[in-house]
């Protein structure tokens, strides 16, 4: 069986395009990374296409995801209507639209230098393992983290040619940051995860979830003063992590209960932080 024009909303619906939150958070840190890279204002080249991979990658990673989770999905509240679990798109035709996206972003990529080529490979493995990671370890989010966060060095080496120290705490501080946001999101999941068998940060956390996420967050801030610092940023930049500050703290207020609207409220909400922080960065790097 092909893929279907008339299955194209289905499709959409599979790749989560509805549903952006995802291609924020992973674009966020893409755009911190290219910037540092250039000292200002990205090559458009090199901006154009980051911006593609992401929205192709993030897609194959929704497409991927669903598939490993189809036979779980359909006992989990938030997850029950997806079209896997509705029969909308089939198994076969998932594997299919996640061959097709990766095609798209190996055509997205070879139009980067050799070096940046060779660190894609290391994208795909991780984008493609991550949604089995739930089966054996309750930490999959390092593994989401390692995946969102391997564009930034990919970013680095196409504009620089090279990854210098600060480029790899960058990829450190998104890696945690994402383990922090995505711990909310699996808060959602808890109990239908318990039941389940799927394996999670939040359940692994267990009470000390609500401290560890703030301790995640205070590690991620601490790293981005780091990376600033070997940049040599101004004030503007730190005005940035200045409202990420308080972002945190506001995601802190939202669970203090741990009611599942409010944790999901709070892992939307980081697309916030992201975004501030790529503000702060664009006025310090390219205004100024």
């Amino acid at each position: 069986m092909a893929l279907s024009r008339h299955n194209i909303p289905h499709y959409a619906r599979l790749m989560r395009l509805d549903r952006p939150i995802g291609i924020y958070l992973l674009l966020w840190p893409t755009l911190w990374a290219l910037m540092l890279a250039a000292n200002g204002m990205p090559p458009i080249k090199e901006l154009v296409l980051f911006v593609l991979g992401v929205v192709v990658m993030r897609s194959a990673g929704c497409v991927i995801n669903d598939y490993a989770d189809r036979h779980v999905d359909g006992a989990v509240k938030r997850t029950n209507s997806r079209p896997l679990v509705s029969g909308d798109v089939t198994a076969r035709e998932a594997l299919q639209l996640f061959s097709v996206l990766i095609l798209i972003a190996f055509l997205i990529v070879i139009q980067l230098s050799w070096p940046t080529i060779l660190l894609s490979g290391v994208a795909l493995v991780l984008a493609s393992i991550y949604p089995f990671m739930k089966r054996y370890t309750h930490l999959p989010q390092a593994v989401l983290g390692a995946a969102y966060g391997w564009a930034i060095p990919m970013a680095v080496m196409a504009v620089r040619g090279d990854i210098p120290e600060w480029g790899w705490l960058l990829f450190v501080a998104n890696l945690l940051w994402t383990i922090a946001y995505d711990t909310l999101y699996a808060m959602v999941d808890r109990d239908d995860d318990l039941v389940v068998g799927i394996k999670s940060s939040a359940i692994l956390f267990g009470s000390a979830d609500k401290l560890i996420v703030g301790v995640l967050q205070v590690m991620t801030l601490g790293l981005l003063v780091a990376v600033f610092l070997l940049t040599d940023r101004g004030v503007f930049a730190y005005l940035g992590l200045a409202a990420a500050v308080m972002l945190f703290a506001h995601q802190h207020y939202c669970i203090r209960h741990r009611d599942r609207d409010a944790c999901f409220k709070a892992f939307l909400d980081n697309h916030y932080v992201g975004m501030v922080v790529a503000i702060g960065l664009f006025i310090d790097l390219v205004i100024v």
